[in-house]
Formats: C-alpha cells, sequence, structure tokens
C-alpha cells in the first residue's frame, strides 16, 4: 500500500467515524431536536481545540450478532479541549451507535479520559487542574 493509499484509507475512516450510527440515525436525533456526540462537543468547547482519543476503538463483542456491528469510536467520544481557555478532558456518549449504550470497550475509552487528564501537568507550576467533562445520551448499557 502506497503512502497515498494509506492517506485516502485513514481519512475514509475518519469520515465513518464522523458518522457515527449513520447518516439516518444523526437525522433522527435532529428531527427529536437532539444534537450528536460532536455537536454537543462543539458547543460546549472552545472553537478548534478538540482533540479526540481513541477515535478508530470498537466493541469486542460477539454475541447477538454484534459481530457483525460495529462502528468506529463505540458510541462515545473521548477527547481533550478547552472551555473558556482552561484544558478539559471530555466524553460524549453517542446515542447513534447503540442507543448510547456501554460496552467494555466504551467503559475503556471512558476511564481513560480522567486517567490522562491525571498525567497531562508536566510540571506543578505549569499547568492548572484538569477538569473531566461529559455528556450523555444513552438508553442503558450492553454487555
Amino acid at each position: 500500500m502506497t503512502m497515498r493509499e494509506k492517506l485516502e484509507l485513514l481519512q475514509k475512516k475518519r469520515a465513518e467515524a464522523e458518522l457515527g450510527g449513520g447518516a439516518e440515525r444523526i437525522a433522527a436525533q435532529h428531527e427529536k431536536g437532539k444534537m450528536t456526540a460532536r455537536e454537543r462537543l462543539d458547543v460546549l468547547l472552545d472553537a478548534g481545540t478538540f482533540v479526540e482519543l481513541d477515535r478508530f476503538v470498537t466493541h469486542r463483542s460477539t454475541d447477538f450478532g454484534l459481530a457483525d456491528e460495529k462502528y468506529l469510536g463505540d458510541g462515545v467520544v473521548t477527547g481533550y479541549g478547552r472551555i473558556d481557555g482552561r484544558l478539559v478532558y471530555v466524553f460524549s456518549q453517542d446515542f447513534t451507535v447503540f442507543g448510547g449504550s456501554l460496552s467494555e470497550t466504551h467503559a475503556e475509552k471512558w476511564a481513560r479520559a480522567p486517567a490522562e487528564r491525571c498525567t497531562a501537568r508536566p510540571s506543578p507550576t505549569s499547568c492548572s487542574w484538569c477538569e473531566a467533562s461529559r455528556t450523555c445520551s444513552s438508553r442503558g448499557r450492553a454487555w
């Protein structure tokens, strides 16, 4: 695979991750007057500051036909950005993927955000405490 092909594949996967559970489910959220997980983060964070973590993670479940139904990001958008210039770590459940239900990898992504913020301070004098914020839209958990 050439470098150009690799970059094209990366762009394709990024676009796929942006759609969460798909265009139809996003439209259904909008019809109900709800924002998607990414839209909520866009409103919450200072423009252009969001850096996503674990964008391409998928669940490892094989029961109930889930082996054939995988979505990049596994129903939660995690990362960090700034609110009024202050660094925060965020996670936002994506209702368009399994109703925002919690899976093992989904929970691991949640846990990573606070863990990342605990290591984000290079020295006690150069960085203030980093907060964590969560936006929620879900029906429950998926095990």
